[in-house]
């Protein structure tokens, strides 16, 4: 159950401060941020701003029910501003109404916890809200992408009467390398990635991949202070996100929605194949198929060529 209390912030409005639920366990990107001092300097980083008081910067990140499944958000006010984070490793084009529907939830929070009345003739005064996903998925993206709520509207974007706009940014190795380098837990984060991306290349298991991102990166002083700290406890985070059995509902559902549409159903086995097929006849070499698939390179061989498999 989600706690709140009180507390008047500078910007004009209540602010719920909200105690945070750890009903289950957090994503590496978030357990990085979770410290103000991280999380301020990531800020800095993209705003150009100059903040040094990690007080400054209040989390409001919600944690009830309803966002139970958004692992990878951090909410925080800072000045006048609203922020929302997420690390995504997929490009999902239903962000901007999964922000809408959060920031929805926050205002209402808002204005409850300040005693407004929606119908009083004063203005209730709003931090502006500002959006942002990183992206470190597979997908080849520009360093920037902006995504519109308008796009899923029938007539297209910028109908209708209500916008969120979410920017996507790319944080894989080679993008975005001016912001990595400003913010320097964010620089590390993606080299960590990229180094495990780098492993299961190689045709290493899932776990192998990691144990060697980690040796790699804590020889060379990258994360190291996580990593020797909490190494056990990244490396439970890594297997939970990648975990393969969920990935592979997750392949079944698209391909059994694709199949749907073609009116048959299809298998797990059959979906991953088909999902593997497609990936190679856009291009995608086998590292790449490998790794989107969050599986080894014999398991590819296998689903790109049958006919290789033992009777």
């Amino acid at each position: 159950m989600v706690k709140k209390s009180l507390k008047w912030y500078a910007g004009g409005f209540w602010l719920p401060h909200i105690h945070l639920n750890r009903a289950y366990r957090d994503r590496l990107f978030r357990f990085l941020f979770k410290d103000k001092r991280d999380l301020l300097d990531l800020y800095n980083a993209l705003n150009g701003s100059s903040y040094r008081d990690p007080n400054a910067l209040e989390i409001v990140t919600l944690e009830d029910v309803i966002f139970l499944k958004m692992k990878n958000d951090l909410s925080f006010i800072i000045g006048n501003r609203l922020n929302l984070y997420e690390h995504q490793s997929t490009k999902n084009p239903n962000m901007p109404l999964r922000g809408f529907l959060y920031f929805a939830r926050q205002y209402e929070g808002l204005v409850a916890a300040g005693k407004r009345s929606l119908y009083g003739n004063a203005t209730i005064p709003l931090p502006t809200p500002k959006y942002v996903v990183f992206y470190n998925g597979t997908d080849e993206l520009e360093d920037e992408t902006a995504l519109y709520l308008s796009d899923a509207f029938s007539e297209g974007r910028g109908s209708g009467c209500l916008e969120c706009r979410c920017v996507m940014l790319n944080i894989n190795r080679g993008h975005n390398q001016d912001l990595l380098e400003k913010c320097r837990r964010l620089g590390e984060y993606s080299e960590f990635v990229s180094r495990i991306y780098d492993a299961l290349s190689k045709g290493m298991s899932l776990k192998r991949a990691i144990e060697t991102a980690m040796d790699s990166c804590i020889a060379e002083g990258i994360l190291k202070d996580v990593l020797i700290r909490q190494k056990t406890e990244v490396m439970h985070m890594l297997l939970t996100e990648f975990d393969e059995k969920k990935y592979r509902r997750s392949v079944y559902q698209d391909g059994y929605e694709e199949g749907e549409s073609a009116g048959f159903a299809k298998g797990r086995e059959e979906a991953l194949r088909d999902l593997a097929r497609k990936k190679a006849a856009q291009g995608k070499d086998m590292a790449a198929i490998a790794a989107e698939l969050e599986t080894d390179m014999p398991t590819v061989e296998r689903l790109l060529h049958p006919a290789s498999e033992n009777p």
